[in-house]
């Protein structure tokens, strides 16, 4: 399939992310000549472990994983224990499963949507980082596809390039922040070269771990 990296925002420091960013980011892409062709949405969750007493000392159980569900594969769910470098894929049913057994439960659930679009070989894809049943924004994240290539390694020049453009573009708004690109150690989950989903969702981890780590960094400014 298709090489994808998935960028998120980072706020200059003192500052967080709003609605009108998000807004200028989608002009942004379509001042270069991107084509809208529709909406995108993928789905994180937390999951912690409802461990009982006898169990709550036991090493067996990840103390806590993340699944994602991605529009790309629908009939599939990814979860990555990234404590572990853990990434195991299995059908999407495997979610009522887990709500039967009990045996975890979500802590917190994130909507990734947003817009796609098309720009010759490229899709982009361009949306809001929001808590389920929530409008506020936690986040914004891209993804940049480039259709021709599926190699993680011969893609690295072309995709670095457009990402310099983009950015370039980006920057004539003078926006308080940029997009970051922080690539996995794919080797470490077992994975290889060839691009699949499974590296989709370990980029979503990947972004995840930075964007808290960049939310708790902030907080103590905001007292």
């Amino acid at each position: 399939m298709p090489i994808k990296w998935v960028l998120h925002w980072q706020p200059n420091a003192g500052t967080t992310v709003n609605s009108q960013i998000l807004t200028e980011v989608s002009q942004c892409v379509e001042s270069i000549n991107g084509v809208k062709e529709g909406r995108w949405k993928d789905t994180l969750s937390f999951y912690k472990p409802m461990l009982r007493v006898e169990q709550a000392n036991s090493l067996e159980f990840p103390r806590d994983f993340l699944g994602i569900s991605l529009q790309e594969q629908p009939n599939k769910y990814y979860m990555v224990i990234r404590g572990q470098r853990l990434i195991i894929e299995a059908e999407s049913s495997i979610q009522t499963i887990m709500e039967k057994l009990q045996s975890y439960k979500t802590r917190v659930a994130l909507n990734f949507e947003g817009f796609q679009y098309q720009l010759g070989d490229f899709q982009l894809r361009v949306g809001k980082v929001v808590t389920i049943h929530s409008e506020n924004l936690r986040g914004i994240v891209m993804e940049m596809e480039y259709l021709p290539i599926s190699s993680w390694k011969t893609s690295h020049q072309i995709m670095g390039e457009f990402f310099d453009i983009w950015q370039e573009a980006l920057g004539k708004r003078s926006l308080p922040g940029h997009f970051v690109h922080v690539e996995p150690n794919f080797s470490e989950y077992g994975l290889s070269d060839q691009y699949t989903s499974q590296h989709t969702a370990v980029q979503y981890a990947s972004i995840m771990a930075q964007m808290i780590a960049t939310a708790q960094s902030s907080q103590p400014m905001r007292n």
